[in-house]
């Protein structure tokens, strides 16, 4: 009999999937016994009971790859841990490329894995056809091997983490759909349900296909979106071993796996046929959607290509369930932006099962202790912008998520569906000019520009290739004369109020009591000393600033803002007013020489020093300038009107021609920072990483009267040579590009990896920025005493290592001395004369 509901908890879990439960196992294991689970139905009974049930631990970065990697450690020793039987079996999975791009892939995923710790293996056709005798491979040019993935029975492993869950002290009550979350002054009251009201201290939405909407009933955004997928089951299939390993052909998106002498085969098509627009019924449960034999068809066609015995096999069933799929792709995870107390672990994206116990044991330890253990930015429900809810756009964008899943990941590369959402003013004029726009938190964002009038690409390659070309004009434009970025996606927040200096010193390491006019650079901190964000904060006013952030963070940096505003209890007022602005960067040694053109203001140093704002007249229009720069060179953002982009534009464009003005876009600006060392909130630096072992510790002010967030834990690192540090590492001579994830050696011994990295088309190699570790410490000693490499594709390739930039260490370009740029180039890089 069902266990009478509680009136009070301190967790409650909304969901009772894997997810779910999983959460409700790992909180009793850190001790929690007051742990509530409602379930609408019964358990496993949305998407976790039809799964595939599949466990593959290589994904597309560190923390996603750890989630899988903890799943499949933990799968192993479930049923001795609960005594429920899981079906868990470590039987290996082989992927295999049919093509050059899929292979170049393949080998670099197969680093990237290596950096954290997944034995990856790239094995030549006759092996693979060795290991799985029943694969075709005539045009197979190679496969990863992956000995520790495996494949477990979905509602067995779920139920294990429920029979966990119970031991501990859990309740897990079925057929009690939570009706309605209830909030009250911006914090999680409780949930109503048929039974009675419970209140709880924090809850957590684990309701899978249903979860955009239990969220969007709090105007809260949690955007997913559930498609059909499809899988069919064969005959028996006489002396088929059942420790096959599980097989993925990812260029014909067919994957398969032995089910009980038979064979599972599943497919992630191209084009998704998206269900449940107008909602999900409540009580759907454990149902199947309609047979679509034709959709799959083409799909069934090239798993008999890849695997011959098919065609001799009849189908047991064909079946087709639904899954949620996200606009990116990946997980949302992590805390309400607004509603303390309230979490959310859903959108899987067809990996649920093999991340179950990974994003459990996360979600456990996030709730229990108000910070999550490492660094979740991808997967953050924090980045996710309030129009993603809108179920147009996510209807449109799932037709290509399900597909996406296991298209090549080129660099750059974004979604083709629901584009044009969130456009600069100066849009149709960029397009004009050849812009090749990219997609950031639904920002249109020029990448590269190609010719005027040419097509656009929709990606770069993994070769240098036209983009490349293009982005190398871009960068060198930017470091010998002077270039125009449309950074319009920039985020504006206002702080305003008597107790705005209080909150902003509260929050930033260095100090914002600075003179009207004047602009701080500072990271956020949480209590362990992890950046949290970093920012640039103008001071507008005596008792007005202007918060300037990236698009990515800017609903993560809203909430950080107001929750410590209605915590502190003062007069001070944050308003998000980025819709009101525009942001023009020109950037380059002849940026005065051309800003001058357009505007009657003094752009000297006196009049117009580094780190400084003013209110300028430029063209016919009005702006807020700010001397500042992302790229290493003289160079001032203009805050400009929405209204008054495009004449601001116009006027710039027109004034530049003759000394060589160009239109650069986000990939020579990424190629520039890293070249120059600035960090990237997000890839260089996050919530883990402490601004002294990121090399930021000039942006501490020890000395400033107030007391900041995180102060204490970088107290404890103070004076210390960091064991975990960010440095730079180049890649002389002519190898493979970089695009980040790359492992560091030092001596032979696996030391780190690039957390980003691009070509320095100024130092005329790769370059790029990782963490390395070492027991007594990184120094600038340790750096030259070792022997270095970065490891690219699987093959390792001779690297400097340094703390400095390669390029401009002192700066002398931002101060606007025009020095050659070859003397800025670290000598250790110079070719010789």
């Amino acid at each position: 009999m069902q266990s009478k509901l509680p009136s009070h908890v301190e967790y409650l879990i909304i969901g009772g999937g894997i997810i779910g439960l999983s959460i409700a196992y790992h909180l009793t294991r850190l001790g929690h016994r007051d742990v509530l689970l409602l379930e609408r139905s019964k358990l496993t009974s949305g998407t976790t009971w039809h799964a595939a049930g599949l466990v593959t631990q290589l994904r597309a970065n560190e923390n996603m790859a750890k989630l899988a990697q903890y799943s499949a450690e933990l799968f192993r020793d479930l049923e001795s841990l609960t005594g429920q039987a899981t079906g868990f079996r470590q039987t290996g999975s082989i992927t295999v490329a049919a093509t050059e791009a899929r292979m170049e892939e393949l080998k670099r995923g197969a680093s990237m894995g290596r950096s954290f710790g997944l034995d990856v293996e790239m094995i030549d056709a006759a092996e693979a056809k060795r290991r799985v005798p029943l694969l075709e491979v005539s045009d197979v040019l190679g496969a990863a091997w992956i000995a520790s993935d495996g494949m477990t029975n979905p509602i067995d492993t779920a139920m294990a983490f429920a029979v966990g869950a119970r031991q501990g002290g859990a309740t897990i009550l079925e057929n009690t759909p939570v009706n309605r979350i209830v909030v009250e002054k911006g914090r999680l009251v409780g949930v109503e349900t048929d039974e009675g009201f419970v209140r709880a201290e924090k809850a957590i939405i684990c309701a899978g296909l249903w979860s955009r909407n239990v969220a969007a009933d709090l105007n809260w955004t949690v955007p997913l979106h559930a498609a059909e997928h499809f899988y069919v089951v064969t005959e028996v299939i006489p002396n088929l071993s059942p420790e096959l390993p599980t097989i993925r052909d990812m260029d014909a998106a067919v994957y398969a796996k032995p089910d009980t002498g038979k064979l599972l085969v599943g497919f992630f098509e191209q084009r998704g046929k998206p269900w449940g627009m107008n909602g999900i019924p409540r009580d759907f449960s454990f149902d199947a959607l309609p047979d679509d034999f034709d959709h799959i068809e083409p799909y069934l066609a090239a798993a008999i290509e890849r695997m011959p015995l098919l065609a001799d096999v009849g189908l047991q069933f064909n079946f087709n369930g639904p899954e949620s799929f996200t606009p990116d792709n990946r997980f949302l995870l992590g805390p309400a932006p607004e509603i303390a107390g309230l979490y959310a672990a859903t959108g899987f994206n067809s990996c649920g099962i093999e991340s179950s116990g990974g994003a459990g044991k996360v979600m456990a330890e996030w709730m229990s202790t108000g910070v999550p253990a490492s660094d979740y930015w991808e997967m953050d429900v924090r980045r996710a912008m309030p129009f993603q809810r809108n179920r147009r756009y996510l209807y449109d964008r799932t037709t290509e998520a399900v597909g996406n899943l296991w298209n090549l990941h080129w660099p750059h590369k974004s979604p083709k569906t629901a584009r044009n959402v969130r456009v600069s003013p100066l849009h149709d004029r960029l397009a004009q000019s050849g812009a090749n726009f990219g997609e950031s938190a639904g920002w249109e964002r020029p990448q590269w520009f190609g010719p005027p009038g040419s097509k656009p690409a929709t990606h770069a390659t993994f070769a240098k290739d036209d983009w490349f070309k293009a982005s190398a004009a871009e960068h060198a434009a930017t470091r010998s004369s002077v270039a125009l970025f449309d950074q319009t996606s920039f985020a504006h927040l206002l702080v305003q109020g008597p107790d705005a200096l209080a909150l902003l010193q509260k929050l930033s390491t260095n100090d914002v009591d600075v003179s009207v006019g004047r602009i701080v650079y500072t990271p956020w901190l949480n209590e362990r000393g992890g950046m949290e964000s970093d920012v640039t904060i103008c001071r507008t006013g005596d008792e007005e600033f202007l918060v300037v952030t990236a698009a990515v963070q800017r609903i993560r940096d809203l909430a950080w803002l107001k929750d410590h505003a209605r915590e502190g209890g003062g007069h001070v007022s944050v308003t998000d007013v980025s819709s009101g602005y525009a942001t023009l960067s020109v950037m380059g040694p002849r940026s005065r020489e051309l800003l001058s053109r357009v505007s009657p203001a003094d752009f000297s140093d006196a009049a117009f020093p580094f780190a400084t704002a003013s209110e300028i007249e430029i063209g016919y229009g009005m702006g807020l300038a700010f001397r500042m720069t992302f790229v290493g060179e003289l160079g001032w953002e203009l805050h400009i009107p929405t209204e008054q982009a495009v004449g601001i534009y116009d006027a710039i464009v027109a004034a530049g021609y003759d000394l060589g003005l160009r239109l650069a876009g986000y990939v020579a600006l990424n190629s520039l920072r890293i070249e120059a060392g600035y960090r990237d909130w997000g890839a260089d630096v996050a919530d883990e990483d402490t601004p002294l072992e990121s090399g930021l510790g000039f942006t501490v002010a020890w000395d400033k009267s107030s007391n900041f967030i995180g102060r204490s834990a970088l107290e404890a690192q103070r004076g210390q040579t960091p064991r975990r540090r960010l440095v730079q590492l180049a890649v002389p001579g002519d190898a493979p590009l970089m695009f980040g994830t790359e492992p560091v050696w030092r001596d032979g011994v696996l030391v780190g990896y690039l957390r980003s990295a691009g070509f320095g088309h100024t130092l005329g190699c790769g370059v790029g920025m990782g963490y390395v570790n070492a027991e007594d410490g990184v120094s600038a000693q340790w750096l030259k005493d070792g022997t270095f490499e970065v490891e690219i594709a699987g093959v390792r390739h001779p690297a400097v290592a340094s703390l400095r930039p390669f390029y401009d260490a002192a700066r002398t370009r931002v101060k606007g001395q025009n020095l050659e740029l070859d003397t800025l180039v670290a000598p250790e890089l110079r070719a010789p004369r």
